[in-house]
């Protein structure tokens, strides 16, 4: 299946994750390329949008390549590469530095006037346009469990089958509307993968939900 662009591929996800229809729950989405995703998912829910925030951790030799994630609250999560590769703790250290004030200026910028949304016993779901390594939505699972949601979905239009095996123990439920074993970058199964802006993204958390109605079979 190729999506035709991230609302598209949102509004499939909202249909597959059908049955949290009328529960409010929460889509926390990961930016930027994750809000349009939540948005759709959001509104065909009748649900609650907000952002989970997570930056990968870039390598020492190579900017492009992840070697882990790090979480808002300051949580990191590394690839069993990275551990016995052994990076430097100096270098993870600033690394980790740089990402939490990239964090916290994005935060500054999405949401200036309120807190993040607590998903204390809330149904959450969280939400990307797909996975690679997947590193960056186990670190948002990872900082999401900790406040403890009544129940954590991670939800993506695709992923690698590997990606999402990691993801089992940080999660409830994963659900992945495609998944391939030869998997390749994420924006090669859009026909639209145009980059979200910072503009784009806060428009969209403006935007309100309108209430899903509840589901035939509840």
């Amino acid at each position: 299946m190729t999506f035709e662009n991230r609302d598209h591929a949102g509004r499939l996800l909202g249909s597959r994750l059908g049955v949290y229809a009328g529960q409010n729950p929460l889509i926390l989405a990961i930016p930027r390329g994750g809000l349009p995703i939540g948005r759709a998912v959001a509104d065909h829910l009748g649900g609650e949008l907000d952002v989970v925030l997570v930056h990968k951790l870039r390598s020492p030799d190579n900017p492009e390549f992840a070697i882990g994630a790090v979480a808002e609250d300051g949580h990191v999560y590394l690839s069993q590469e990275t551990r016995s590769f052994r990076v430097e703790e100096r270098y993870l250290r600033e690394e980790k530095a740089a990402q939490l004030e990239a964090l916290k200026r994005r935060r500054a910028l999405y949401t200036p006037v309120r807190p993040p949304v607590d998903p204390h016993n809330r149904v959450t779901i969280v939400v990307d346009d797909g996975l690679a390594t997947g590193f960056t939505m186990i670190a948002a699972l990872r900082a999401t469990r900790m406040r403890r949601p009544a129940r954590l979905v991670a939800a993506v239009p695709v992923a690698p089958s590997d990606s999402l095996r990691y993801l089992q123990p940080w999660a409830n439920e994963i659900v992945c509307l495609e998944t391939h074993e030869d998997f390749g970058a994420v924006g090669q199964y859009y026909d639209d993968f145009a980059a979200v802006t910072d503009e784009e993204a806060v428009e969209l958390l403006k935007r309100s939900t309108v209430p899903a109605e509840p589901s035939k079979n509840a």
